[in-house]
């Protein structure tokens, strides 16, 4: 077996809002782990609450971190998160540095999201619309908690209210204040790479015409989704995924950020279909093969 994504530490890939490790046969990181494993990384998927507060995501996946440290006899772990769940990893790696050598944001809205201050404002919780809207991402959260395979150890709280302020820029900003490692001291910069001995990197994807609307995103519905969320950036109209924009997703060392990948497509979500030339498995093989060379 080939070597080149042998990490010195697990790979533990936490999922974004309403993700999951796997809804009957059907994997939220399409592809991903096997393509890791052929390499001859240690890859673990986990499950936090789908619908809650970093804070509360993240003390979650720290407990799962014990867990993992004590099956391998690992001393840390790499943190990969996708959405949401970079600010889970972000959470775990500033409370315990000492059980974290990486932390990679893919797709992070590590500055805040423009589609979470778009829904406060015209959703607002106390608003008809925000009711309804509430009541089904409940009922969504609900019924993946019935069709989730992948884990069935825990009950996950669900908290709507929760979840959606920790996602809009004025919740994110409240975070950053506690947790600031790895963030960019300018907009659109690099942030540092080292923070109290954990490595920070982060890559995202931006829409773009005659790429992300082409190949199997012309059959993928979450494309269609994307490019409406989209009409609601305003900072960074014509520069974002869908759901984050390109520069609120810096995080330490930036791999890259207008790879033609809409929110979803960055983790081969929807079987795979994704815009014209675009190859997602490559960049988290890539990233394995860095992290091995950083020696974690």
């Amino acid at each position: 077996m080939s070597q080149e994504t042998a990490t010195r530490y697990p790979l533990v890939l936490v999922p974004g809002m309403l993700g999951f490790i796997r809804l009957l046969l059907y994997p939220y990181w399409y592809g991903i782990i096997p393509a890791l494993r052929r390499g001859g990384a240690t890859v673990i998927a986990v499950q936090v609450s789908p619908v809650n507060s970093n804070e509360v995501r993240g003390e979650e996946l720290l407990t799962q971190i014990d867990e993992i440290l004590r099956e391998t006899g690992a001393s840390k772990v790499n943190l990969i998160g996708h959405s949401q769940g970079s600010l889970t990893a972000r959470y775990a790696a500033a409370k315990r540095p000492d059980q974290v050598a990486s932390v990679t944001s893919v797709a992070g809205p590590n500055q805040g999201s423009e589609l979470a201050d778009y829904l406060h404002k015209h959703y607002s919780p106390d608003s008809a619309k925000g009711r309804v809207l509430s009541a089904l991402l409940q009922l969504v959260a609900w019924l993946m908690g019935l069709l989730e395979t992948g884990n069935r150890q825990r009950k996950w709280p669900v908290d709507v209210h929760a979840s959606h302020n920790s996602l809009t820029s004025e919740g994110v900003a409240l975070f950053n204040q506690r947790y600031p490692q790895g963030l960019p001291e300018t907009w659109g910069g690099h942030g540092p790479e080292w923070v109290n001995g954990v490595r920070y990197y982060s890559w995202s994807g931006t829409l773009q015409s005659g790429k992300t609307d082409r190949g199997g995103n012309l059959f993928d519905g979450t494309n269609r989704s994307c490019r409406l969320f989209a009409t609601t950036f305003v900072r960074e109209a014509g520069h974002c995924d869908g759901m984050v924009g390109r520069y609120s997703s810096h995080l330490g060392t930036v791999i890259g950020d207008e790879y033609p990948l809409d929110h979803f497509d960055i983790v081969n979500q929807s079987l795979g279909l994704v815009g014209k030339g675009a190859d997602p498995l490559r960049l988290f093989v890539e990233h394995a093969q860095r992290l091995k060379a950083a020696g974690v």
